[in-house]
């Protein structure tokens, strides 16, 4: 039975993320700690995560933490530490998957929700109700679900535990997300927040030859059979409808490792499409939403396993594709008089096409450059590169900046 209301759960890498998600239209965001998540590369520091949660309670949102490794005994010190911590500083729930990390969490932090990570490969509502037993208060389904798996769990599940299911975002060719490839080949487990994506690389791959022993020979392939391991990225926007039907609690957006152009327009781009079909269901109309999410896409679009479990268009033969068309322009950091102080992320000139952004809507706004002003002397100029770390430059916007965050793209 569709919600009231349905909270949209963004990815959080960094405080200054969390806000650009807060401003797109998220109700709350996911952040790891620095050592203790699935994360670790880019994950917030401490500080990060207690200026997060003070700042999005002070707006009437929500922030979870993950501790969602697999420890190892020596790592549990440092668990009890960062749960008492995070008792202290209040986080709206903390996502774990390992049993022994969860009873070190309702003793150390026993004033904070458990959520059930989806590396604990929650697929049944056998084990929705275990997990309920042992003190969850939601759960977060495995992606390999489809969606009448998903309506059995949510109607035979405990009334009062929520479910939290992934929408978009990038799968990884593991169970749920537990993958030893990373560990294997390169030292750094994925399930201790490590993974250096080894699912996304080419492979060779050789047989040995029957009639000589120990001679290995290539497996011919044409050019879209390397990456045998790379799969496409999750979209769920055209069966968000029936989703929202299903009276899932959460949607969440996976890419604490995206970009912040990434983030505003995937958010940006949900939220619409949550609040149009909560006003005029009938007239829902995904292709729309779904023009705005190709203009971020690194890999092909899937829908993975929720409209069939025999789907095989899940598999992205092309390797990691940026879109050729638009890139990250920059960001609006500041005002100054008639101009706006641009943070850029690429290079910007004069005749450049750009599309702001606007959050609360779903149509960009476009304009072309005509004028860029030298950050420092105040002097025009035709071109800003991004030369240095924070590179900014001045530009007079052909309308009224509307907030201090619009992030730009550039279309190439």
């Amino acid at each position: 039975m569709k919600k009231a209301t349905i909270e949209l759960l963004a990815p959080a890498g960094s405080f200054e993320k969390a806000k650009i998600a807060f401003l797109y239209g998220a109700d709350a965001v996911y952040m790891g700690t620095k050592s203790l998540s699935l994360r670790t590369r880019v994950d917030a520091n401490d500080d990060d995560v207690a200026r997060t949660i003070e700042y999005a309670h002070s707006i009437g949102k929500k922030v979870y933490v993950a501790i969602n490794i697999f420890a190892w005994d020596e790592k549990y010190e440092e668990i009890e530490k960062v749960a008492k911590e995070l008792n202290k500083i209040k986080p709206d729930g903390i996502i774990a998957s390992d049993g022994g990390v969860i009873e070190c969490l309702k003793k150390n932090a026993p004033d904070i929700d458990i959520h059930i990570s989806t590396q604990a490969n929650v697929i049944s509502y056998h084990t929705s109700k275990f997990w309920y037993n042992n003190g969850a208060k939601r759960i977060i389904l495995g992606r390999e679900m489809n969606k009448e798996q998903i309506k059995e769990l949510i109607k035979n599940k405990p009334e009062d535990l929520e479910v939290e299911m992934f929408i978009h975002g990038a799968l990884c060719f593991g169970y749920s997300g537990r993958c030893f490839l990373s560990d294997f080949l390169a030292g750094r487990s994925a399930n201790l927040g490590d993974c250096i994506q080894s699912c996304r690389w080419a492979y060779n791959v050789y047989v040995e030859d029957r009639n000589t022993p120990g001679e290995l020979l290539p497996v011919e392939t044409d050019d879209k059979g390397t990456y045998i391991f790379s799969s496409k990225d999750l979209c769920l926007i055209k069966e968000l409808p029936e989703i929202i039907e299903m009276g899932v609690d959460s949607l969440k957006i996976e890419g604490r490792l995206k970009t912040e152009y990434y983030l505003a327009s995937v958010v940006n781009t949900y939220r619409a499409a949550i609040d149009d079909y909560m006003k005029n269901p009938a007239g829902y109309d995904y292709k729309k939403y779904l023009n705005e999410l190709e203009k971020t896409k690194t890999r092909g679009l899937t829908t993975f396993y929720f409209n069939d479990r025999e789907n095989k268009d899940i598999q992205e033969y092309e390797g990691k594709q940026y879109n050729l068309e638009y890139e990250f322009g920059g960001k609006v950091v500041d005002f100054e008089d008639d101009k706006v102080i641009i943070e850029i992320r690429n290079k910007l000139s004069l005749g450049d096409k750009m599309e702001v952004i606007v959050p609360g809507q779903i149509e960009t706004i476009k304009f072309e450059i005509d004028n860029l002003y030298d950050i420092d002397t105040g002097e025009k100029i035709d071109t800003v590169n991004p030369g240095k770390a924070n590179q900014k430059v001045k530009m007079k916007l052909p309308f009224r900046g509307r907030k201090r965050l619009d992030i730009k793209k550039k279309e190439k």
